[in-house]
């Protein structure tokens, strides 16, 4: 019985010229060397720290006097109170605001996402002829800037009747129903690209499993395709929640009544008529933050699984 030893891995090997050749060797740590990983770790620290700088900057701003850092200069370390909270809450009347912002986000997230995973279905499930070109419109009112149609839909929502149990004003204008759908319109494209992309990389063979059991293409939607994108949702709900709750252009022009505003919005009741404090209204946007952050890491894992949503196949 005869045993053949194997050669090391770092042994050279003859080639079929008599030349021996020595096997490329591989940088420690894997992809990149030990130097080229430092450089890199103290880049990406350096831009991470300029990136949080602003964030962290007004967070300690916020828990102290405005008399102290005017007297003192804001590099200075001092004056912490806590009391720039309290006042930024009842004077901002957050309570009221979140309440509002909450009204709008909640519906809009989820109508975008139920009207796009529909559309997505379609798009990745069946082909026809028009298939890209429907895609290239729901995509298209992402590319333009919602300054280009800021005249058209504040005439449009003032004209489109509503009853007065559902708007004060009697039409879409200074209503929420304003806000739920142009956030809607303008969040459906991109949400579509996404989710339709991620449809495509599921196994056609278990569409056609379903349709020899009988199942109705409703079925093969709700039943069979709505539980195997839950990834995609979750991380695309991260998104949404985002951009919805902090969208400040469309508030600002849809809604007139003060008491209908959302929280962004009502940052400018923490601006004086002769100075502004900034201390306070540091203190108003990490309370405005604070729902945004909540969501993030609640779902932080499914977030940060959506950045390649699609990307791979299989």
């Amino acid at each position: 019985m005869s045993t053949q030893t194997r050669r090391p891995a770092t042994e050279p090997t003859p080639s079929g010229d008599g030349a021996t050749r020595t096997p490329p060797k591989r940088a420690d740590g894997g992809v990149l060397s030990k130097p080229r990983g430092v450089v890199v770790t103290v880049i990406v620290a350096l831009l991470a720290l300029t990136w949080l700088f602003p964030l962290l900057w007004a967070l300690v701003n916020s828990f102290r006097e405005y008399d102290y850092t005017q007297a003192n200069g804001y590099l200075s370390f001092g004056g912490w109170t806590t009391s720039n909270y309290e006042e930024a809450w009842s004077r901002g009347n957050f309570g009221l605001h979140l309440r509002n912002s909450l009204l709008v986000t909640i519906p809009a997230v989820v109508l975008t996402l139920w009207l796009s995973s529909m559309v997505a279905f379609v798009l990745a499930r069946f082909s026809y002829r028009f298939n890209l070109m429907m895609l290239g419109v729901f995509l298209a009112a992402n590319l333009l800037p919602p300054q280009a149609l800021l005249i058209p839909v504040f005439r449009m929502f003032r004209e489109v009747p509503l009853p007065m149990f559902m708007s004060d004003s009697g039409s879409l204008l200074n209503s929420f129903w304003a806000l739920i759908l142009v956030n809607t319109a303008f969040q459906m494209g991109f949400c579509t690209f996404v989710l339709s992309n991620y449809m495509k990389t599921l196994p056609r063979e278990i569409y056609e499993s379903a349709e020899l059991d009988g199942a109705s293409v409703w079925r093969q939607y709700w039943q069979l395709t709505m539980p195997l994108v839950r990834p995609a949702l979750a991380a695309l709900a991260t998104l949404q929640v985002a951009w919805v709750y902090n969208e400040f252009f469309w508030a600002t022009v849809l809604i007139q009544q003060g008491d209908k505003l959302p929280m962004t919005s009502a940052l400018n009741n923490l601006r004086g008529q002769f100075f502004t404090d900034t201390n306070l209204v540091a203190a108003g946007s990490i309370i405005v933050a604070l729902p945004v952050l909540v969501v993030f890491f609640a779902l932080q894992k499914q977030f940060v699984s959506g950045l390649t949503l699609g990307s791979t196949k299989g």
